[in-house]
C-alpha cells in the first residue's frame, strides 16, 4: 500500500500547478503606472471606492462638459488603464463622461484578481458611476468591455440597469477560448474561470455593439461571431482590423463612427456643440 501523505502531498502539489497555470494565463496585472490623462489634455478626477468584500480600488473619472450619458470601461486582462489613454480620449469624444477602473490586483486597486472579484468589482465601479446621478435606478449608463472584460460587462449588464452594452474582442466563455489554446489539455474539466459571456447576452434585451477584429489571434473572430449570434436582439456587429487589444481604436478609423452611431442611438444625440469624432 502507498503511504498516505506522499499521494495527498503529490495531488495537492498537482491542483495547485493547475490552479497557477489557470490563473496566470487569465490575468496579466501591472502594478506599474504608465501615465494619467492629464498628460493627452483630458481633465480627470483620481477615485477611490470599495468593492462590497472590502477590496479598494482605483479608478478615473473623466468628466464631460456636455455629457448624455457615461460609458463604463472594464479593461482586458493585461497592464492596468494606464495602457488605455487613447481609449478613454476617444470615449470622451463621443459627448459622453468616462469612467475607468482597474481591477483588484491591477494598477493601484488592491487584492488579487479573480472571476468573482471581478464582478464584484464591475458592481462598485457601476456604484460609482450611479452616484453621480443621485443613485438613480436607471442612470444613462453604458458598459464597454474589451476582451476578458466584454464578459464582465456581460455579467454586469445582468446584474445591473444599463442602458447598453459593447463588447469588443470579446469570447462565448473562457472555456472556449482555454480549447483553442490548449486542445490537447481537458479544460472543461479542469478550468475553475468561466467568464460565460454567452448566456449573459442572451438574456439580454438592452441595445448591444460587438466588434471584433479579423486578424484577432488572441480571441479568434469566430468566438466573436458565435458571441454575437448568441445574443438577443438588438445588436450590432462591427468587424474590425489590427490585432488584439483595442484593435478599433488602432486601425479602424469608422469604428468611432459606429461608436457614435451606437451611442446616439442609446443617449441621444450628441450636443451641436460637441464636435464630430
Amino acid at each position: 500500500m502507498l503511504p498516505v501523505l506522499p499521494l495527498a502531498l503529490a495531488g495537492g502539489a498537482v491542483y495547485g500547478g493547475v490552479r497557477w497555470f489557470e490563473w496566470r494565463n487569465t490575468f496579466k496585472p501591472s502594478r506599474t503606472m504608465e501615465g494619467d490623462p492629464g498628460q493627452i489634455g483630458l481633465e480627470f478626477e483620481e477615485v477611490l471606492f470599495f468593492a462590497e468584500d472590502g477590496c479598494r480600488l482605483y479608478g478615473w473619472w473623466l468628466p464631460h462638459p456636455e455629457a448624455r450619458g457615461t460609458i463604463l470601461y472594464c479593461h482586458g486582462n493585461a497592464g492596468n488603464i494606464s495602457g488605455r489613454l487613447e481609449v478613454c480620449a476617444g470615449l470622451h469624444r463621443l459627448g459622453v463622461h468616462v469612467f475607468v477602473f482597474d481591477y483588484r490586483g491591477y494598477g493601484l486597486s488592491r487584492g488579487v484578481p479573480g472571476e468573482e472579484g471581478l464582478y464584484r468589482d464591475a458592481r462598485a465601479a457601476y456604484e460609482v458611476v450611479r452616484a453621480r446621478y443621485a443613485d438613480a435606478d436607471d442612470p444613462p449608463v453604458i458598459a464597454y468591455g474589451a476582451s476578458l472584460g466584454g464578459a464582465v460587462a456581460a455579467h454586469l449588464a445582468i446584474e445591473r440597469s444599463l442602458r447598453g452594452l459593447i463588447i469588443e474582442g470579446g469570447f462565448t466563455s473562457a472555456i472556449d477560448v482555454g480549447e483553442r489554446w490548449y486542445p490537447w489539455l481537458p479544460v472543461r474539466a479542469l478550468a475553475r474561470y468561466r467568464f460565460d459571456a454567452r448566456s449573459k447576452v442572451m438574456a439580454l434585451s438592452a441595445p448591444k455593439l460587438f466588434a471584433h477584429s479579423t486578424r484577432d489571434r488572441i480571441i479568434p473572430f469566430d468566438l466573436g461571431g458565435q458571441l454575437f449570434s448568441a445574443a438577443a436582439f438588438p445588436k450590432t456587429f462591427v468587424s474590425l482590423d489590427g490585432e488584439h487589444g483595442e484593435a478599433g481604436w488602432l486601425d479602424t478609423p469608422h469604428y468611432h463612427a459606429e461608436l457614435q452611431h451606437f451611442v446616439s442611438g442609446v443617449l441621444g444625440q450628441p450636443s451641436p456643440s460637441i464636435p464630430p469624432g
